[in-house]
């Protein structure tokens, strides 16, 4: 269901960013696990600042639709995480990647597979056919997830002996 510019489940908002979100953001960036990549963590100068995530929100393109939207709970408008659709980065854009990421004191709770639910059910909407998502083999949370919304490994995966090999998953919507 659509309301004031977000998607709502009973207990969930999904919504565009707002500029306010920035710190939210970045807390999200100080919690990544060690093993993620520098380049999507802190870096030691301290980047992204809040002030650098205000202008990332303020330039963000919602490509594919519907983009990434901040997942709040529907009651406290506190800001959980974020979910959406991606630029798929094995190079298939008509084949968007389910990208989320939630703030580790609301893990367990099932939102991140709510939230999922709702993306899928606005990508098969749109008329994609199928979504990948890109995950690192040890982020077993992730895995838990896309495999409750039915996503399975295609068996293709890219190497990475500092990170962790990243495994592809598709889920054919129709």
């Amino acid at each position: 269901m659509v309301h004031d510019g977000g998607i709502r489940t009973a207990r969930l908002r999904l919504r565009p960013w707002r500029a306010s979100d920035a710190a939210f953001h970045r807390r999200l960036w100080e919690e990544r696990d060690e093993r993620v990549p520098a380049r999507r963590r802190i870096s030691a100068d301290g980047r992204p600042t809040q002030v650098d995530l205000e202008e990332w929100i303020r330039t963000y393109d919602s490509t594919p639709q519907p983009g990434l939207l901040v997942v709040d709970n529907v009651l406290t408008e506190v800001p959980m995480g974020y979910c959406g659709l991606v630029d798929n980065s094995v190079g298939r854009p008509d084949e968007p990647e389910l990208a989320f990421e939630f703030l580790q004191e609301f893990w367990g709770r099932g939102i991140a597979t709510e939230a999922s639910r709702v993306i899928i059910d606005r990508a098969e909407t749109i008329g994609y056919r199928y979504l990948a998502s890109t995950v690192r083999e040890w982020n077993s949370a992730s895995f838990n997830v896309l495999g409750k919304l039915g996503f399975v490994f295609t068996g293709e995966q890219e190497p990475d002996s500092v990170h962790g090999d990243s495994l592809l998953l598709r889920l054919s919507l129709r």
